[in-house]
């Protein structure tokens, strides 16, 4: 196993001691079909993760919604006890019904019991960065962010949460959260047809803060682009790697966290690291934002 120690460079979430490689690993699709029950090779799953470790990621995006409580166990059997660089995101703001349903829940109760599923299940007594989904599972909604939030600062005072971020929310909505508490990152739905965040990506650069874009179920495949397959082919690779190098080059706090329960996708979506978009080549793949508005 050759370590890729370059992943796109690295960054520093503000106001931490925490630094990662660019290109890190989403662990969603380590859970069974539509992210629900055990993973359909759990050995593979195991070696996944190991590989991931080996090859230089460490950032590793999970939830303990993901299965339930499946992805977080199948991390802990495959790394624990963890590398001292290893930084682990989790989310809380969702959990899921006996059918496999997604239900949105920032109550009090639900929260504290998400973030204690988390600690209990990946094996810590305190989590690295937190993430407060807010809005849909796809799109922000308008309104207040502080209620659920002053949750995760009482659990961040117990000691439980080092550091809080954020999930599908308009700019508003972080600028109210910073007047309590400091905001190291931001998860929204972003890709080269869905630009709705581009000035606030800008604004998140400018601060310092990162920008995690996530996809929902069905990754890139709302994005059927003669463009982006034309410059694929050019390229040597899958439309899918051209979408994820397009993204670390649109801005330097932009973070990767493709997953896939199979190595051979891993060493895809790692290798986006190195493949070099020219000026020219970037300037056709924004035509496709620009085409989508």
């Amino acid at each position: 196993m050759t370590k890729q120690t370059h992943l796109g460079g690295t960054f520093n979430f503000p106001g931490t001691t925490l630094t990662v490689h660019r290109v890190g690993y989403g662990a969603m699709q380590l859970a069974g079909p539509n992210v629900f029950g055990p993973p359909r090779d759990r050995s593979e799953a195991i070696a996944v993760l190991r590989e991931a470790i080996a090859s230089g990621v460490n950032h590793i995006d999970t939830s303990d919604f993901y299965g339930p409580h499946v992805t977080n166990q199948v991390i802990k059997e495959a790394l624990y006890p963890y590398p001292k660089d290893l930084t682990l995101v989790t989310k809380v703001g969702a959990r899921r019904g006996d059918d496999g349903s997604w239900i949105l829940d920032r109550s009090r109760e639900n929260l504290i019991e998400s973030v204690h599923g988390n600690l209990r299940n990946l094996g810590l007594d305190a989590l690295d960065i937190v993430n407060l989904r807010m809005g849909g599972f796809s799109a922000p909604e308008p309104g207040s962010i502080a209620e659920p939030l002053e949750v995760l600062i009482d659990l961040k005072q117990q000691g439980l949460v080092r550091h809080i971020g954020l999930s599908t929310v308009m700019p508003e909505q972080l600028a109210e959260a910073q007047t309590y508490t400091e905001i190291v990152c931001i998860q929204n739905f972003y890709n080269l047809s869905n630009r709705d965040d581009d000035a606030f990506i800008d604004n998140l650069a400018q601060q310092g803060i990162a920008y995690v874009p996530y996809f929902p179920l069905g990754g890139f495949s709302p994005l059927q682009s003669s463009v982006m397959d034309a410059v694929a082919a050019s390229l040597g690779v899958t439309p899918m790697q051209v979408a994820q190098a397009w993204l670390l080059h649109r801005s330097p706090n932009i973070l990767l966290i493709a997953g896939t329960s199979r190595r051979t996708h891993l060493r895809e979506n790692l290798s986006v690291a190195e493949l070099q978009l020219a000026p020219e080549t970037i300037a056709r793949l924004d035509s496709i934002g620009a085409a989508a508005k």
